[in-house]
């Protein structure tokens, strides 16, 4: 596939016609006998995924030459001593999702400030931590993978022209569904590219710091989560429900609880937004 615009702005890209899982290619290139060659912010990406993954081992099955799969190598060292600390890991996935949640309302509001009858300007945000979201409907997700010795591999998934039949639950969407008539793989793939580059390299040269590198800032504006009454079941089977008020200096969602008010902070979980 012919892609100038993303070509030109990544360090290094591979398009495969086809694969089982961007983050698992990449991966192997990462760690493998040619590993030098595949510097920070290499890219590996396809319109034709067979077993991608999303969070908690769920399966991200789309239509051949329909969605997007890219995944990201970030090379900075993670832990003590390095420039970000393993406590800041939280905030990859909210900066990858920050980052295609720009795209998609980019697209989105290019298409309708050409229209000429417009009753409805589609919402577009990012539902905490790695969802993106057109009028409460699913568009994009992120899954992040530590690969140790190396950095993270940051896998991020697009529905660019699903139709309603196509859609793998009746709670995604598409560019196409939200109004984005000839959306453009290529523009969809390198505006994400240089979105995510400028976020992780003021995060990585204020050492992780997502307050000082503006991120905490970036992904607060764009979090539809904060605010919303949500439902977040979390790893040990506990089921946490109030209204998310705040993301933390680490990346963790603050929720008070219904029940008695109290803040409950949450590293990791599936996070439902409920209905008012």
């Amino acid at each position: 596939m012919n892609l100038p615009l993303s070509t030109a702005v990544a360090e290094r890209l591979d398009w495969l016609s086809h694969t089982g899982s961007t983050n698992d290619d990449l991966v192997e290139r990462a760690t493998g006998p040619d590993a030098a060659a595949w510097p920070d912010l290499s890219v590996v990406a396809t319109d034709t995924q067979t077993r991608g993954r999303g969070r908690l081992g769920r399966e991200w099955i789309a239509p051949a030459g329909k969605c997007l799969a890219a995944s990201v190598l970030l090379r900075q060292k993670i832990g003590a001593g390095s420039a970000v600390p393993a406590d800041n890991l939280g905030w990859l996935p909210l900066m990858a999702g920050a980052a295609m949640t720009r795209v998609v309302r980019s697209l989105i509001e290019g298409e309708v400030g050409h229209a000429t009858d417009v009753h409805h300007r589609p919402v577009t945000s990012l539902k905490w931590p790695n969802d993106v979201l057109v009028d409460g409907r699913k568009v994009s997700g992120i899954l992040s993978e530590l690969v140790p010795d190396v950095g993270v591999v940051v896998g991020a998934g697009l529905n660019i022209s699903l139709e309603e039949h196509e859609l793998p639950v009746p709670t995604a969407t598409s560019l196409t569904l939200a109004g984005v008539s000839h959306a453009s793989l290529d523009s969809a793939l390198a505006g994400y590219i240089i979105t995510l580059s400028r976020l992780y390299r003021d995060f990585v040269r204020y050492d992780g710091d997502a307050i000082e590198s503006g991120l905490h800032a970036t992904v607060t504006a764009l979090c539809g989560t904060l605010g919303a009454p949500v439902l977040a079941e979390l790893p040990g089977g506990e089921v946490v429900s109030g209204i998310a008020r705040e993301i933390d200096e680490c990346g963790r969602l603050g929720i008070d609880r219904d029940s008695d008010g109290w803040r409950v902070v949450v590293a990791a979980g599936d996070i439902t937004h409920l209905k008012v």
